[in-house]
């Protein structure tokens, strides 16, 4: 059988090293392989100001040296980025056009309660850098000091504890397997929903309620007056205190992502096109991973860890599946 090895493999072997290899990939294919030899555009699902967009602005210049062409951005918001998406997978696969999106959550959303035409297969993540997580909260001076602290209140009364959360959220369905493994019923906790985060938050900090789980990255500018009791997630994250999901419900506990924003294309485009897939796949990775551009992103605090396709795309289709199991919440009533 003949052994296949991949070009940074042949690198490896001939005592180049890693980060070597990765900087002057793109640049050797694309001599190569004549891709790409126009702009490409970056199509971004929501309107200009945002996090995605912010993100694809920084980006665009850092990666327009590594592939020798201008990425121009085209937003197309609305309908919580079904417009986008969909304007996305109408165009050629052919690697003049990549989307920079929050697809989770709004793929599945986009497909379990709007009857969009794709599927999460359609797409195919490159890195998505930014992975917000829910965060239970309470105000600095409150006296519940822990997550043990509120189920045991819970337990012995269900409604006594007053939980501020975004109807059909991500946080919603956080906060439900989080209760079902108590077997405890939403319906019997006192549920104070608001319209967004930002609401939801600075009611946890000023003591309206007296927990709120929302996306931990927005607490961030209040950290000195909220107190982190729960991070769903699998990690620590952003400097947070307080215990993890996963030391909660175990190992393998599940939990909902935020949103997971980041570069992605058509799953076709990966098939059909894997010499152009591969420019794009080693520009974007060079660039994330570019000291000088990682120090520039967190400046603007914007997320720069490279995951991977791998681990990204794992991470989207968990999202989704989790999503799909409890799209009761996601539709509401």
């Amino acid at each position: 059988m003949t052994n296949k090895f991949s070009r940074r493999d042949m690198l490896r072997l001939a005592g180049v090293s890693a980060a070597a290899a990765t900087v002057a990939s793109p640049a050797i294919l694309r001599a190569q392989s004549g891709y790409p030899s126009r702009p490409i555009s970056v199509v971004v699902p929501f309107n200009t100001g945002g996090y995605n967009d912010r993100l694809a602005r920084a980006f665009a210049p850092m990666l327009q040296p590594l592939l020798g062409q201008p990425l121009n951005i085209v937003n197309r918001g609305g309908a919580g980025a079904l417009l986008g998406h969909t304007f996305f997978m109408q165009q050629p696969d052919d690697g003049y056009t990549i989307c920079l999106s929050s697809f989770g959550p709004y793929i599945p959303l986009n497909i379990l309660t709007q009857n969009a035409t794709f599927t999460v297969e359609d797409f195919h993540m490159i890195n998505l850098p930014s992975q917000d997580y829910t965060l239970m909260a309470t105000s600095a001076d409150s006296d519940l000091h822990s997550i043990d602290d509120v189920m045991e209140r819970i337990r012995n009364d269900p409604a006594s504890v007053s939980i501020g959360v975004q109807p059909a959220s991500a946080d919603l369905v956080n906060l439900t397997i989080l209760m079902e493994a108590e077997g405890i019923s939403t319906d019997d906790l006192t549920l104070v929903n608001y319209d967004g985060g930002g609401p939801a938050r600075n009611a946890a900090a000023g003591g309206v309620v007296d927990v709120a789980l929302v996306g931990g990255q927005g607490f961030l500018p209040l950290a000195e007056q909220i107190r982190p009791l729960l991070t769903f997630s699998d990690e620590q994250r952003d400097g947070w205190e307080g215990a993890l999901i996963t030391n909660v419900l175990g190992d393998d506990a599940p939990f909902v992502a935020g949103s997971q924003r980041g570069f992605g294309v058509h799953s076709s485009f990966v098939e059909n096109h894997p010499d152009r897939y591969q420019i794009l796949l080693d520009a974007i990775e060079t660039a994330s991973k570019d000291p000088a551009n990682i120090a520039s992103l967190e400046e603007q605090q914007l997320a720069t860890t490279w995951y991977g396709p791998e681990t990204s795309n794992r991470q989207l289709r968990s999202t989704a599946a989790l999503m799909e199991q409890y799209l009761d919440l996601l539709v509401g009533d």
